[in-house]
């Protein structure tokens, strides 16, 4: 198996690197096994207080990977990814460390709920944020659990359904990001710094308060919207979208 994502430990700090830039680090089953990996590393590794979680190219993560579908029975597909996504989220979620995303390129679909997992977030200039879901027949079920949290409420009732682009500065002011920086690398390793002056036992203690919520709700909701995301992934509209999106044409629903 070819290596997508990257481990390496620098000082106090866990570093994963999503490198599959040729589809846009999109979230494919072998991606997933090697973040989840990943995280699994840093939670064992001693003198580690905090994972760093960042990309190579000019996308952070584009979402589901549409074209690993071909070939196979998309209701499969569709559980095996809805459960995929559901198990990842949560190992983000419960890892007694401090998850940083370091962010500086386009994040879309599924890695936004990536970067709403993730404890703290530093975008730069060039990072965009979109929820697609809606425009290729389907919806933002799972990573609802973490995007729904950490969004304003206005915001999500606009951006889940209008599909628009908005930069780090607006996904700063909705609560999506920690903080919109010009030197990410800078923004993080300030954040580092401070958490790693903090023990083991307090830091997971504090970020399990942080959590507790978001995971109450996550095990009240994940199997229905893991039943929802694979039932719309399946549909006929989504066939039709996910068709259009990969034949970089408009979808039926949009022609006169």
């Amino acid at each position: 198996m070819s290596s997508l994502v990257h481990y390496t430990v620098q000082g106090a700090a866990a570093r994963i690197v999503l490198d599959s830039p040729h589809n846009h680090n999109a979230l494919s089953t072998a991606l997933v096994h090697q973040l989840r990996q990943g995280l699994s590393d840093a939670a064992e590794e001693s003198g580690v207080r905090a994972v760093v979680l960042t990309h190579t190219g000019t996308t952070f993560c584009a979402g589901a990977d549409l074209a690993e579908a071909a070939g196979r029975d998309p209701g499969d597909v569709a559980v095996d990814r809805a459960h995929e996504m559901t198990h990842l989220l949560r190992a983000i979620l419960e890892l007694p460390i401090p998850v940083i995303a370091a962010v500086d390129g386009h994040v879309r679909a599924g890695g936004l709920g990536l970067i709403g997992a993730c404890d703290l977030v530093v975008a730069g200039p060039a990072s965009t944020f979109a929820l697609t879901e809606a425009r290729i027949g389907v919806a933002p079920s799972i990573i609802s659990l973490t995007l729904l949290p950490k969004m304003s409420p206005r915001a999500a009732g606009r951006y889940f359904v209008t599909g628009e682009k908005f930069d780090a500065a607006e996904a700063a002011a909705i609560g999506l990001i920690t903080t919109a920086a010009d030197d990410v690398d800078a923004a993080v390793a300030g954040l580092i710094a401070n958490i790693a002056k903090g023990s083991p036992q307090g830091l997971a203690a504090s970020k399990a308060l942080t959590t507790a919520s978001i995971l109450k709700d996550f095990d009240r909701h994940a199997e229905k919207l893991a039943k929802q995301s694979a039932a719309l992934f399946v549909s006929d509209e989504a066939r039709e979208g996910m068709l259009a999106f990969l034949q970089k044409r408009p979808p039926s629903w949009t022609q006169s």
